[in-house]
């Protein structure tokens, strides 16, 4: 028997987690749809890079998909995010499409950026994605200036800007979140704690044990999640959410989570144990979770959970195929999109 449709939804929600408190069936299935496109995109990305079809390189995200999707689950289109190294999952969170995503990868014209970016500098304003970021840290205080901006102009807008623990200890993640508080910006720090910054572990580069800790030198809330629970994610999001657009000011969210594959393509991953990784990978697995409980609490059937595996499949193979078939940039216009227009 299928689960009930979107109209009928009658499931008593009071003793259930908060995402299925506040979120109706359909945005639950869509929340599950972004994670699998996340994790199915970048393994796409993986396999087009090993037979050679993207060059340079790539940082991949894959087992950190509930961070990036439970964040991104209570802002609107005209919310704002700033993203980094990492950023796939970011990117399709806010409503990136999955074929302009492999076109900027494999260097066409029909990419985000026109193939100029590449997988570290994807943005995407009309989604309110103001883009990825090769600097460690470097997308902290553009989120502040973006808040700023919606604070004097009043636009209702709130601005998350995703980091990775190793941007912690950049003096930028300081001053922004100090200058963040003392005006009181509607912006949500999301810090994703996935352990090691490149090959570093966060006992041996952060002098806390949490860094959601530091939130407290700044007079703002400062919370500790399961990076791998949409539902524990979501409800963190949400609560700073509303708390900035209600012009209480920034908060920070430490988002406990775990990369399976290494820093980046050229990682040899010989800083941690094949043991460390399965354990993640076995029972920690941030999709599997999402779509145990689904089943658990009566929302989907296993079919239709395949179903969704199956969309986004078709969509990731077509995504693909549009970026091979895209035009590539031709020598006369390689100015373009990077200089100024001369009057």
């Amino acid at each position: 028997m299928a689960a009930p449709s979107l109209a009928a939804d009658t499931r008593d929600t009071k003793n259930l987690p908060f995402l299925y408190r506040h979120y109706p069936r359909e945005e639950l299935l869509g929340a599950l749809r972004r994670m699998h496109l996340i994790r199915k995109f970048e393994e796409g990305a993986e396999e087009s890079y090993m037979r050679g079809l993207i060059h340079g390189t790539m940082h991949l995200s894959i087992g950190q998909e509930a961070s990036a999707v439970g964040i991104c689950l209570p802002l609107t289109r005209e919310d704002q995010i700033t993203s980094t190294h990492r950023g796939h999952g970011h990117c399709i969170a806010k409503g990136a499409e999955v074929k302009r995503m492999f076109a900027e990868f494999f260097g066409k014209t029909t990419g985000y950026c026109g193939g100029r970016g590449g997988s570290m500098h994807i943005a995407d304003v009309s989604t309110g994605n103001l883009g990825a970021n090769g600097i460690v840290g470097g997308g902290i205080p553009i989120a502040v200036g973006a808040a700023l901006t919606a604070k004097r102009l009043k636009t209702g807008k709130v601005v998350v800007s995703f980091f990775g623990d190793g941007a912690n200890n950049e003096g930028a993640f300081h001053e922004a979140l100090n200058m963040a508080a003392v005006w009181k910006l509607p912006v949500v720090f999301v810090c994703e704690n996935n352990k090691y910054g490149m090959s570093t572990s966060t006992e041996r580069s952060t002098a806390v044990p949490n860094i959601a800790d530091r939130a407290a030198a700044y007079a703002m809330p400062g919370v500790i999640v399961d990076g791998n629970d949409l539902s524990a994610v979501a409800q963190a999001s949400h609560e700073a959410v509303e708390r900035a657009r209600r012009g209480e000011g920034p908060s920070l969210i430490e988002c406990k989570t775990y990369r399976y594959r290494g820093h980046s393509k050229s990682d040899r991953n010989r800083y941690r144990t094949k043991d460390e990784i399965d354990e993640w990978m076995a029972n920690r697995d941030p999709i599997e979770r999402y779509e145990a409980e689904l089943s658990a609490f009566g929302i989907a059937t296993a079919e239709e959970l395949e179903a969704v595996r199956e969309a986004v499949r078709a969509e990731i193979a077509a995504g693909i195929d549009f970026a091979k078939e895209s035009p590539a940039p031709v020598v006369a216009d390689l100015a373009d999109y990077v200089y100024t227009e001369q009057n």
